[in-house]
Order: C-alpha cells, then structure tokens, then sequence
C-alpha cells in the first residue's frame, strides 16, 4: 500500500506535555507489545507494518516536527514539509504530487490518506487493505472508512451510506440528538481515512495550477484552496464508496481520552495515594508529585507547565492554554533533546537562558554561529568531539567551552553525551542561528 500519514496540530489539548512543537501523537504515553514506552506515531508505524510489510509510508508535517518524526521513526519513512501550515486539501496535493514526481509511483496506483494519530486495533489496518481493493477494482473514485459509533457523538462528521455500500451524503458534527437518529439509521463516524487513485487527485490538483514537478506545486502552494480535503473533494465527488470499520477507535485529542487506554494511573515520578481514585498523574519533572485524596482527575506535569483538571473539564483546555505566551521549554531533536531549566532577565538589559541536552551517541548539533549572544557549554556526562572555528578537540565531563558571538561551533557525541548550556545576551531567540556545512 501507499500511505500518506498527515501529521499536523498545534499541541494545546494535552498541554503542558504538547506544546507548539511537540503535538500530541509525540506523546510517549502508550506501551507497546513489549510493554514499553510508545508514541501514537510510533504505534501507528508499527501497526502498518505488521498488517502490511510492504507499505511504502509518507508523512506530511510542518518544519516544526520534522526533528520529533525522525526521532521516533528514524529514516523507515519518506517526509514531505508544507511551505506553510495549510489545511488537508493542499496537503493532500503536495504529498500526491512527491509520490509522483519524486517517487516515480505509477499515477494508476491507489493512494490511502489517514490521520497519524488513530488509536484503533488491527482491523482498522485491514480495512486499509479492503479500501485499496475496492479503488484498484474500480468501485468508485474515491472509497473512505466508515468508523461504527459507540455512542451518538457531537464532535465527529457521519458519513450516510446507502445499501449497496456507496454513499449517500454527509452530516458535520450534528446535535446529540440528531446524531442518534442517524444512528439508527446506519450512520458511520467520519475517520478522516481515503482512498483514490494517485492520477485522480493530480487531475483535480491541475485544476487549481499548472505544473509538471514537485518543486513547481511547492511553489505554488500557497495558491492552492485553504480547505479540507472533505470540503473540497468528498463532498464534492458523485461516485463514493465506503468500507465498515466496527472495531476499537479512539481520537485521543483530550486528556479525558488519552487517560482511558493509558495502562498505568501514573507515570514518572509520583506518589499516588490509595485515596485517589481514578486519577492520573504524569510527570516528566525530576521532583516528585505526591497526590492525595483526589478524585476523577488528571496532573501532568512538564518544564513548559504544570496542569490539574477534572476529567471531564479537560476537554474545554484549549482556549487557556492559548493565553500563555511562552517559548516552548522541551523540544525532541533529530539528535536528542533538551529542556529549558531557568531564564533570567537582568536590570542592565542582559538574559541568560540555561538549557539541559541530551545528544545520542553518534548524532550530532549542526555547525552553527549565533549573531546576538554567547553560550558557556558544560559536559557533565559522556565524550565527544567539539569543533570551534574548524578545530576539533576532544570533551568530557567537566569540561567547559566559552562561545562569543560569531564563532562557529557544534558537537558530536561518541557516547550518550550530556550538557548544559548558558546562553548570555540582549535578546535570546531560537532565530539566532546561522548554520554551516561540515563533514565529521
């Protein structure tokens, strides 16, 4: 199969653990069948390939997620960057056209589009199987996933089909009510899963540009329609199959919802009391989080916050969340991670910002240069290899390295490599950066 796994939002429902760069299916809170710690993005990886080996994966995202996406799946799938954060129709049509232009995939192949993110069971991974079937069969132009609800839900689009599998028409986010009726009816949740083939979608992208490359759509991306693929080309299509899918599915885009499939009540380091029921508490702090007495609950903490919230009102967190104005204080890197430990702002103008990195063995920072402030590096664990201004020497713990404006530097780890980093100036912004080539 050829599938295309959208990855995108901004990180504000399960904050203070997302943040603008750290979305919630790079949340490592599920276990895999090992029993370790797995992200939604990972979990949906290893689904893929355990149904079908073979798939060829492409994932759309934003520059903001790129370094998560090859953190977590390394180079096991092909990454394709919106010019700009858009809706699902562009995104759509910029992957369709590197699946063509660069990959060389035949435009008469199916083409399956899927969230990055469902948490579902393996059958929703066949029904991927069937979707393909039905598109190479000629069904219809385009075949989605009919989801079978559980329960009459506000928050999901219905897909109506009519007997003979086809479909009907659609209802966005209905009442409670109505979406009961509809129900009964035979009504599925819209999972936001398509199936077509790749010649049918460059055909409906030509009629918005004119180009004959990957490079050229690119630069015509901001062109193209700011709208849903559903909008844009479901709702507007005739010939619309679907497949049933009546096994476990969850979007766990709240806390309420994440904390249902979570395997422990708690994770990192907490004391939770008998006393507390229901609750769950998850903290990526090194303090400790002691709870007692609460009920019906959700604690998580993380260096960008610290969140405490009934179940239920979890689910209205966004718009507080969009009141904080702050840098984000983790981020996962390509070669590792790091965390904001203090900021400091002093009466002569001057900030100092401390960060804690951790580089994986073998990757490396890029060789970079800031214009605006120094940086004092302490190794505190591990070696490495420092290159200042072209010159490479060997570090350790307990060693230091002053960096004044301008001067070009940048680190690889030989073992796990541990550091601080101070950052001193006037203005101390992640845009400071100039960055340089260099073979280690």
């Amino acid at each position: 199969m050829n599938i295309i796994l959208l990855s995108g939002g901004s990180g504000k429902r399960l904050w203070p653990l997302s943040n603008e760069t750290r979305s919630k299916q790079f949340l490592k809170v599920l276990k895999d069948t090992k029993g370790q710690p797995e992200s939604m993005i990972q979990r949906v990886y290893r689904q893929i390939r355990e149904t079908s080996p073979e798939s060829n994966i492409l994932v759309a995202t934003g520059k903001s997620q790129i370094d998560s996406i090859k953190s977590q799946v390394g180079n096991k799938v092909d990454v394709v960057l919106e010019p700009e954060r858009r809706d699902t129709f562009p995104a759509i049509i910029l992957s369709c056209s590197y699946l063509a232009y660069e990959k060389g995939l035949n435009e008469d192949e199916a083409v399956i589009v899927m969230p990055v993110d469902p948490y579902a069971d393996t059958g929703y991974f066949e029904s991927l199987k069937k979707m393909e079937e039905l598109i190479n069969k000629g069904t219809a132009n385009i075949v989605l996933m009919g989801i079978k609800p559980t329960y009459p839900s506000a928050k999901y689009g219905y897909i109506i089909p009519n007997q003979d599998g086809s479909v009907e028409r659609f209802q966005e986010k209905p009442s409670e009510e109505y979406a009961q009726k509809l129900i009964q009816e035979g009504a599925m949740w819209n999972g936001g899963v398509f199936a077509f083939k790749l010649n049918y979608i460059l055909n409906i992208a030509k009629k918005y540009a004119d180009f004959s490359s990957f490079e050229e759509i690119k630069a015509k991306y901001s062109d193209l329609p700011n709208i849903s693929f559903d909008y844009e080309v479901v709702e507007k299509e005739k010939s619309i199959g679907m497949v049933e899918y009546s096994g476990t599915w969850k979007d766990l885009g709240t806390w309420n919802t994440l904390t249902e499939v979570m395997e422990s009540s708690t994770l990192g380091y907490v004391i939770l009391a008998d006393t507390c029921h229901d609750t769950n508490v998850i903290n990526e702090l090194s303090i400790p989080i002691t709870v007692l007495g609460i009920n019906n609950a959700v604690i998580a903490a993380s260096p960008d916050g610290i969140l405490v919230t009934d179940k239920h009102e979890s689910s209205y967190l966004k718009p507080y969340v969009e009141k904080i104005h702050q840098r984000p204080m983790y981020e996962e890197r390509e070669w590792g991670e790091y965390k904001v430990l203090d900021y400091v702002a002093y009466g002569d103008g001057t900030s100092s910002l401390t960060k804690s990195l951790y580089i994986k063995a073998g990757k490396s920072i890029s060789y970079q240069s800031h214009a605006i402030r120094d940086e004092i590096w302490t190794i505190v664990d591990g070696t490495g290899d420092l290159l200042i201004d072209g010159h490479v020497r060997n570090v350790r713990r307990g060693d230091v390295a002053y960096i004044v404006k301008g001067q070009k530097h940048a680190i690889r780890a030989i073992t796990d490599l541990r550091l601080i980093e101070v950052q001193i100036g006037l203005e101390l912004v992640e845009t400071d950066i100039q960055r340089y080539d260099w073979k280690w």
